[in-house]
């Protein structure tokens, strides 16, 4: 026997350590390989709001400011939208939806010059008005677009991405600290 071809018990530890090693990393790449494409799916997510699936499209809905002007939607600036489109003279039950979203969009600090809240009819009377709010005119191709309809004693609140995607729905009586938290990880 020649002095490579032994080996010494250092040598074969190093080896097996590496294989060790090795076997572990794709070990768990292919476990992890098989649930993705095996369709596995979390039970539960980080998000609050309920993920919409598939995320609606609303760039192609041409929506009007309540003054009149035209409103695009602008990928460019990275503005999140809080949309709500609420029945015609909802009254007590709206202003107290606008004066919560007023306090999230206040909440959000240095980050609310990224959050704008579409309100989607007419302000209620005492209605807060702040920077962030843009109030336009009740549209009715927007409102066949949305999963569910408004009622006053209803009002669902949605989240939609620069784009025009609405991506996260909040059930009518949410909890206004669940969207902070949300828009928290999305307005970085």
């Amino acid at each position: 026997m020649t002095a490579e071809n032994q080996r010494t018990p250092n040598q074969t530890r190093s080896r097996l350590s590496l294989l060790l090693v090795a076997a572990m990393f794709l070990g768990s790449f292919g476990v992890a390989a098989a649930l993705f494409f095996g369709g596995w799916k979390p039970t539960s997510t980080r998000n609050i709001g309920e993920m919409l699936s598939p995320y609606p499209d609303l760039r192609d809905v041409a929506l009007v400011r309540a003054n009149g002007q035209p409103w695009q939607w602008r990928p460019a600036e990275r503005h999140w939208h809080i949309v709500v489109a609420p029945p015609a003279d909802c009254g007590e039950p709206c202003a107290q939806l606008l004066n919560a979203l007023h306090r999230v969009w206040y909440s959000e600090g240095r980050h609310a010059e990224k959050l704008e809240v579409l309100w989607f009819g007419a302000l209620p009377p005492g209605a807060p008005e702040f920077s962030g709010l843009v109030p336009m005119q009740p549209s009715a191709a927007l409102q066949a677009k949305l999963p569910d309809q408004a009622r006053a004693d209803a009002l669902p609140v949605y989240l939609a991405d620069p784009n025009g995607y609405l991506v996260l729905r909040y059930a009518p009586g949410f909890n206004p600290s669940g969207l902070r938290k949300d828009l928290g990880r999305v307005l970085k």
